[in-house]
């Protein structure tokens, strides 16, 4: 499925605003048909109170990666979508610094889309979780 011609850096940036992509700091740095790349700076308050990032930062970065891509990836006569599954397996985590996201489509279909995400520190390049979510994809009813 191509990219909406309204899926632009510009309108990812400004997607969020107000809302809890917001909250977290995310920042979109790249959209394209082949994904959305995004990133999240450290703060204290989004670490756990043992001192390490929360796992639900890093859960809201890649959904929010893959729901922006999502979006900017609909079938032509759709309304939105709708996240149905996700799954996510850490395998690192960070307490400073900026984690990012390369969010990918493994599957563009008229009723689903499938997106896999790594979340990574910038920096040294470790992967912090490895990510995959299904949604389903919305029309109007008639």
């Amino acid at each position: 499925m191509p990219l909406r011609p309204e899926a632009t850096l510009e309108w990812a940036r400004k997607r969020g605003m107000g809302h809890l992509p917001d909250l977290l700091g995310f920042h979109v740095v790249a959209v394209g048909e082949s994904g959305i790349e995004a990133e999240i700076p450290i703060r204290p308050d989004l670490l756990a109170p043992n001192g390490y990032l929360h796992a639900a930062v890093v859960i809201a970065l890649a959904d929010t990666a893959a729901g922006y891509g999502c979006w900017a990836h609909l079938p032509h006569g759709a309304s939105g979508f709708t996240t149905i599954e996700i799954k996510s397996n850490f395998l690192g985590t960070a307490r400073s610094g900026v984690i990012a996201c390369v969010a990918k489509p493994a599957h563009l279909g008229n009723s689903t889309h499938v997106w896999d995400a790594s979340v990574f520190r910038r920096g040294d390049d470790k992967t912090v979780a490895l990510f995959r979510c299904t949604q389903m994809i919305l029309y109007p009813k008639a």
